[in-house]
């Protein structure tokens, strides 16, 4: 009695143009993975936090240079829009950096001593139709025998100064318009801010210095 087996069949050997397809569709699939990537880290980067680099002794004790921190933006991106107007991501004893403006390209990292007054809206004014906030308030900084006075209260609370101000240096009343901030230096004595380049725009504000990461012996907080 004969017996018959069958031979496991064999699938036929990819062709050339074949692996030429499959190497085509990996390649594809790749690239579409590296542009997902890049979008989403420009994303992050432009919206929601972005790495910087401390230069200058402009804020020792708190930050030395050379100290790397994060700065968080999304809230005060999103403050702009009308309908997340009611976001205060800033508030005075906060750090944060700003563009300098001007023809300058540089970036300043400085402590918010005050605050314009809050923007309102109002719905049937024209102007703030368009986003534009509707305030004929001020609130006036200055600086008295090395003392720094807001709506004409001395500053306490927001204040982490490595160096006082000198006991005879003043500074003319200068009145924050909605929108704008009044900065220092902790370093006072080597620190470039307000009292040089007045008060600062919104506008020109990157975001609020929130954590410090590197060394990774002084990691926290920035405060």
């Amino acid at each position: 009695m004969s017996e018959e087996t069958q031979q496991p069949t064999q699938e036929p050997a990819a062709t050339p143009p074949d692996r030429r397809q499959a190497l085509k569709r990996e390649i594809l699939e790749f690239a579409k993975m590296i542009a997902c990537f890049l979008v989403l880290f420009f994303v992050v980067r432009t919206c929601v936090v972005e790495a910087y680099t401390v230069q200058g002794d402009s804020m020792q004790p708190t930050l030395n240079s050379r100290e790397r921190i994060l700065v968080f933006k999304l809230s005060q991106r999103l403050s702009q829009f009308r309908l997340f107007g009611w976001l205060d991501p800033i508030e005075p004893g906060d750090v944060v950096v700003f563009d300098s403006g001007g023809q300058e390209s540089k970036r300043y990292v400085k402590r918010v001593i005050a605050e314009g007054p809050k923007k309102r809206y109002s719905t049937v004014d024209a102007a703030a139709a368009d986003g534009e906030p509707v305030s004929g308030e001020s609130v006036p900084v200055r600086i008295t025998e090395g003392v720094v006075y807001v709506n004409n209260a001395r500053v306490e609370g927001v204040d982490n100064a490595a160096s006082p101000l000198e006991a005879d240096e003043s500074l003319p009343e200068i009145r924050l318009a909605p929108g704008e901030m009044f900065v220092l230096g902790d370093n006072r004595a080597v620190s470039k801010d307000s009292r040089a380049f007045g008060a600062v725009d919104e506008g020109r504000l990157v975001g609020r210095a929130g954590l410090r990461f590197w060394p990774l012996t002084k990691f926290g907080l920035v405060r």
